[in-house]
């Protein structure tokens, strides 16, 4: 069995080498990983994979200091084969080549390779493909390591090649889990006080590693006091981090389609939640108004006409008044939106009529709704008895307005909500009308 070296010696440290609490806490066999029980319980993936007796190429996807590189480590721990570690940070295509001639040397030696390369996400797509024909004929297996969507940062082919397995974010059973560790580690309390503690949890948001780092930070300054901290001295020991957000990354596409959807769903509470979230990780205001127009037009519609109105003033207040007063024009259109009644009627009508427009796009109008500014135009037809309708009785002529060769299609069907429910009640009187006028 293949014991792979611990982090600190990897990096040739020495073992009188302070060594943060993080690494002298990192679990040594699966029993000791809090957190992810849907992967290590009973019926979990892991587990019944290593009971059966099989490794197959894996692919751990979760956000920071949840337990990615700790499990592979174990994992390693578990295989007869050659144990390699690289970061894709650090490494090219020179270093892939190499570590792949070694393990093709392995290879016929009767012995495999367990390749782990952490942050597997940076390597591009050239260094992603180069990882395919090693891992199809068995010389590695992979165990990747992202904190990035992998159907967005890898490769199909090697996505196919590999299981995704999902880590989840610590919650306080687990960070509670790894607070008793550490106390035990460090010899005693915390010295906090159980409010204290609480936010800690918080602060740590889910991340293992930044929780423990915490912790060691707070004993090394409290140590020496009779008194547990309370919150405010707390806050006066540790820097709040900034959340973890990225503009560019899954994390933003998560948060704008929980805008998107609280809104969609009148949980007007929600929305404000999200809206925050995403300007607190430094989203630009600019962005969220630019999205709520499409909320206006796309899940209110005509159902309140006013709401498109509300979002394009609260984005041009924003780009009158800056930040911080012109969030605040973008949170009143937001609470408007969320509290309208909603309709998509109109989003549904338009990709009909794409549709249709895709399939009879080479029919021509009527004729007689078209213009004739000649005496040719005029002798074939065009504009021959076409009726005003501003003229006619009720203000309606009825006519057909689709080509003749297309039977009449209906696109928009409003609902019975808001200010639809009146434009329902004026295409049912015009129906009445045109199947009256064409009795």
């Amino acid at each position: 069995m293949n014991n792979p070296q611990s982090l600190f010696e990897t990096a040739g440290l020495e073992k009188d080498t302070p060594r943060p609490l993080a690494d002298l806490l990192r679990p040594q066999s699966f029993d000791g990983v809090v957190g992810q029980d849907h992967l290590l319980g009973d019926d979990g993936v892991l587990t019944r994979m290593l009971s059966g007796g099989y490794l197959s190429s894996l692919v751990f996807w979760g956000p920071p200091g949840v337990g990615k590189t700790t499990m592979a480590r174990i994992l390693a721990g578990h295989s007869n084969n050659h144990f390699e570690q690289i970061s894709a940070i650090f490494s090219g295509v020179a270093d892939l080549k190499k570590l792949f001639e070694g393990a093709k040397m392995r290879r016929q030696a009767g012995q495999g390779t367990l390749l782990f390369v952490d942050e597997i996400h940076r390597f591009n797509k050239s260094q992603q493909d180069a990882f395919l024909p090693v891992m199809e004929d068995g010389t590695i297996t992979l165990i990747g390591a992202t904190t990035e969507n992998p159907s967005f940062e890898l490769n199909a082919a090697l996505l196919s090649r590999c299981q995704v397995l999902v880590l989840k974010r610590l919650d306080d059973k687990a960070l509670d889990n790894l607070l008793v560790n550490a106390k035990e580690r460090l010899g005693g309390s915390l010295g906090l006080t159980d409010e204290a503690k609480e936010t800690l949890k918080a602060l740590a948001d889910g991340d293992g590693r930044y929780f423990l780092s915490l912790i060691e930070q707070i004993h090394a300054q409290v140590k020496d006091q009779s008194d547990d901290l309370d919150t405010e001295g707390l806050l006066k020991i540790i820097q709040k981090r900034a959340p973890v957000y990225d503009k560019g990354d899954d994390s933003h596409y998560n948060l704008i389609s929980a805008l998107h959807k609280s809104v969609r769903g009148s949980d007007v509470d929600a929305a404000l939640y999200w809206y925050a979230r995403m300007l607190a990780g430094g989203e630009d205001p600019r962005y969220l108004a630019r999205r709520i127009v499409r909320m206006a037009v796309e899940d209110i519609g005509l159902a309140d006409p006013q709401a498109f109105q509300q979002t394009m003033l609260a984005w041009e207040a924003y780009e009158r008044l800056g930040s911080p007063e012109g969030e605040l024009a973008i949170v009143q259109a937001l609470i408007y939106l969320a509290t309208a009644p909603k309709s998509n009627a109109g989003y549904v009508a338009y990709n009909k009529a794409m549709k249709a427009a895709k399939e009879t796009g080479s029919l021509m109008p009527p004729a007689h709704i078209l213009n004739a500014p000649t005496a040719l135009m005029k002798d074939i037809g065009y504009g021959d008895g076409y009726k005003y309708d501003p003229d006619q009785e009720d203000g309606f002529s009825g006519q057909n307005y689709f080509p003749d060769d297309m039977s009449r299609a209906q696109f928009y069907d409003p609902p019975e909500r808001g200010f639809e429910r009146e434009i329902k009640k004026r295409l049912d009187y015009w129906q009445k009308l045109r199947d009256k006028k064409n009795a």
